[in-house]
């Protein structure tokens, strides 16, 4: 029986090649990519621009790449930082025409556009968002097939896009679609040819990657020149919590010369409003240029009604447009760095971008949200957020915000408590208005912790305490749909999660510890002695899954046995034996095996000596693969996805600097370009991306501690602009071929160490790098320790 099985699987598994391979021979034979450097398309306005930082902004990095677990999952569209809505198109070809690799709506490898969504998650794999997608047309209604998606082919050479603008030229039917945003509002101008139809599709129930949509609703009001309506719609996350309603007004410059809807049965040439689960409308108009405005709300019309008011009422496409580009400028000039090549600026600007484009504000002009018990809250004095990825975006987006963002970063603080409070625990992926519970750990510890301890304490930290010790403590309250702490009872029982007791037991016993390590930290801040050594000593349970015989952290059962079956190379993306992946998240035992980043002494001493860890840690890089976002990720290092991207840092920890500089330049020159691939994973909400900006500048944050652990910078000089302080970061002996670095410099004080702690920079100063073309090894050994 075990023998079929195995016959089967490997059956499975050479079918599953071939298709992989056949479908791979499609995309390269049937779709030419072009350069992101693109002419001004004809017919489109030659006088709008980025801004002089938002030139340097590529938008396409990261919407391409193949397979799904090595695309970026960014998108080109129109945003403001932070903003509800993110006008993008929405793309499919014949070979993606369940929208597979669309996640955020929009795939460089596509060749078609279905029109035009307001909403989508950025960076992530999670397909939720796309609501009330716009599709011009010059076609009659007489002449369209309402069941299908109606789609416009189009080119990437008549595309532009910058920060808070994109357009396309769509050439068959002599269209130019342009998009600009607010925070809760998108604009949309359609420039039609003279002759011809003049119309728009609404597709209500639209969503992204064709989740269901349910209660679609629409209200044409002719006098008005206006359309409202709404629709709920069930997201890769959003059907985790029974859906999102979300609503819209769109008010147009003109009145319409037609109109029909279409309730997924029969058009209604007569009616003004309907309700359906499939649900389109079609509207006519007779001037060559159509401008749209709509207004998005999760509370009811009304409130979108009165955001499209409050932002964008009297103003025009260029008015608002400018205000767009003006608050991407704002943000981009939080970092200025000098130095570098001209594709390495893009790079970072473009990182810095993403950086900015999640979590979402979620609250309408007059301050209401939707809140995690269904019912409606007021944000008084502050922003609420939602759609953070935290497993992510706790290791390097957060920490960049406690740097340059802290005004954002506590409005989350307090809005991360606002759900806690409503929906009894704290989330771990909150999205809408909902627990997704989507991978794994508690990183709100680490994201409230390390804020508190950088400096960020106007929040209610005594109940943000409370909930993290609860969930720490286990069990969830029964009233809360948060997931919590899988297997927390095992946890503290045994010291580590048993494999019995449920999958990714290794994995969820690492980041438990790290969380616990957190919570220890913050305990002491807050004077409380007693749950400071309990959560010390459970930060150290890891070392409870370590084999010292394989030299892993290995799955064990409850009776203290590892589990014999262990192959440290089998990779959970591509080896289907559960047997020997089920126990890791996303990865293999190798890339969990360095999975300790906040006591690195600890896991040094778990291994046989230091050289033996260097060694190993070296080969890890060594047999990495140097092609980004490959067909496979492998079992060594692999830059697209979270666990391991710190490793590079630890051989500071066992005086090896040096090779904490080699790697994270290898790293930095090899993962990332200006390309629609441009990044070795999901950008996970702009994580892959904060990590850039870190790495670049020289200097690595410790996710919830205030420790940062110390590189090499890329760039010859950067300034960071944190709040009313300065951070200078400068070099000497500055040279694109010195990656080393011979002395560090604190306030023209010589460093003899590789980290720094936050309160050494949270007033500003200069932080200068010695650079040099060979290793140095300048660190004295017992001042390279970083563990807290």
């Amino acid at each position: 029986m075990k023998l079929l099985k195995k016959i089967a699987k490997i059956t499975a598994y050479a079918i599953g090649m071939v298709i992989g391979l056949v479908l791979l021979a499609i995309f390269i034979a049937s779709f030419k990519y072009n350069s992101i450097v693109r002419a001004t398309p004809k017919n489109q306005t030659e006088s709008l621009g980025p801004g002089q930082l938002g030139k340097y902004v590529n938008t396409f990095i990261g919407t391409g790449g193949f397979p799904s677990w090595v695309c970026g999952f960014n998108f080109p569209g129109a945003t403001v930082p932070f903003g509800m809505v993110r006008l993008s198109p929405e793309t499919m070809s014949f070979y993606n025409n369940t929208k597979d690799f669309s996640t955020s709506g929009y795939y460089y490898g596509d060749n078609q556009i279905l029109g035009f969504s307001h909403t989508r998650l950025a960076g992530t794999g999670a397909t939720d968002g796309g609501h009330f997608l716009f599709t011009p047309t010059t076609t009659p209604s007489d002449k369209i097939d309402f069941q299908l998606d109606y789609a416009h082919k189009f080119s990437h050479n008549d595309e532009i896009a910058f920060p808070g603008y994109y357009s396309v030229a769509l050439k068959k039917e002599d269209i130019v679609a342009e998009l600009t945003t607010t925070e809760r509002s998108g604009l949309h101008r359609y420039t039609f040819p003279k002759e011809g139809g003049k119309n728009l599709i609404i597709h209500i129930t639209n969503t992204t990657g064709n989740r269901p949509a349910k209660e679609g609703f629409v209200h044409i009001l002719p006098k008005n020149n206006e359309i409202e309506g709404s629709v709920r719609t069930f997201g890769s996350f959003a059907s985790r919590f029974g859906g999102v309603k979300v609503y819209f007004v769109a008010k147009f410059d003109q009145s319409f010369s037609d109109y029909v809807i279409w309730d997924g049965q029969s058009l209604d040439k007569k009616g003004l409003s309907k309700k359906s689960d499939s649900l389109k409308i079609y509207l006519g108009f007779t001037q060559e240029s159509i401008n749209a405005k709509v207004g998005i709300s999760y509370i009811s019309i009304e409130n979108a009604r009165l955001n499209l008011k409050k932002e964008v009422d009297h103003l025009n496409f260029t008015k608002i447009l400018q205000m767009a580009k003006d608050k991407w400028e704002s943000k981009l000039a939080l970092i200025k760095i000098d130095g570098g090549t001209l594709e390495e600026k893009k790079v970072f600007y473009s990182a810095l971008y993403r950086s900015f484009q999640m979590p979402t504000i979620f609250n309408d002009v007059n301050g209401e949200y939707m809140g995690f018990d269904k019912k409606i809250h007021q944000a008084t004095d502050f922003s609420y957020y939602t759609d953070l990825s935290l497993w992510d975006t706790f290791r390097t987006v957060h920490p960049l915000f406690n740097l340059i963002a802290k005004d954002e970063q506590r409005d989350m603080l307090v809005s991360l408590v606002e759900m806690s409070k409503q929906g009894g625990s704290l989330p771990r992926w909150p999205s809408g208005y909902g627990y997704s519970n989507s991978m794994l750990g508690s990183p709100a510890d680490m994201v409230i912790a390390e804020s508190y301890l950088k400096g960020i304490r106007n929040f209610d930290v005594q109940l943000a305490y409370k909930k993290m010790r609860q969930v720490a403590l286990g069990p969830i309250p029964k009233d809360s749909s948060a997931a919590g702490r899988e297997e927390i009872e095992g946890y503290l029982q045994y010291g580590y999660c048993p494999t019995e007791f449920g999958d990714e037991a290794v994995s969820k016993t690492l980041e438990y510890a790290w969380a616990d390590h957190s919570i220890s930290l913050l305990a002491k801040e807050l004077q409380l002695p007693k749950d400071q050594a309990l959560f010390e000593r459970h930060s150290t349970f890891y070392k409870n899954v370590w084999n010292p015989d394989t030299q892993y952290f290995q799955p064990r059962h409850k009776d203290g046995g590892f589990v014999e079956k262990f192959k440290p190379l089998q990779l959970t993306y591509t080896d289907w034996d559960d047997e020997y992946t089920k126990d890791y998240t996303e990865g293999s035992a190798l890339q969990w095996r360095w999975a300790v980043p906040f006591d690195t002494d600890g896991l040094v001493s778990l291994f046989k000596d230091k050289d033996y860890f260097v060694s190993e840690l070296n080969n890890f890089f060594a047999k990495a693969d140097p092609k980004k976002a490959t067909w496979t990720p492998g079992s060594y290092y692999w830059h697209g996805n979270e666990p391991d991207i710190h490793a590079a840092y630890l051989f500071n920890a066992v005086e090896r600097p040096d090779l904490t500089q080699k790697w994270v330049r290898w790293i930095l020159v090899n993962k990332y370009d200006n390309s629609y691939v441009g990044i070795d994973g999901n950008d996970d909400a702009g994580t892959l991306s904060a990590w850039y900006i870190f790495s670049s500048l020289g200097f690595y944050p410790i996710a919830g501690t205030d420790i940062y652990q110390l590189g090499a910078p890329l760039f010859k000089s950067a300034v960071l602009q944190m709040g009313e302080h300065q951070l200078n970061i400068g070099t000497e002996n500055y040279d694109p071929n010195n990656i080393y670095v011979k002395k560090i410099l604190l306030n023209s004080k010589p460093l003899d160490r590789t980290w720094i702690k936050h309160e050494e920079i949270a007033n500003g100063g200069q932080l200068t790098f010695i650079m040099a073309k060979e290793p140095q090894f300048l660190i004295n050994q017992q001042s390279s320790k970083s563990t807290l």
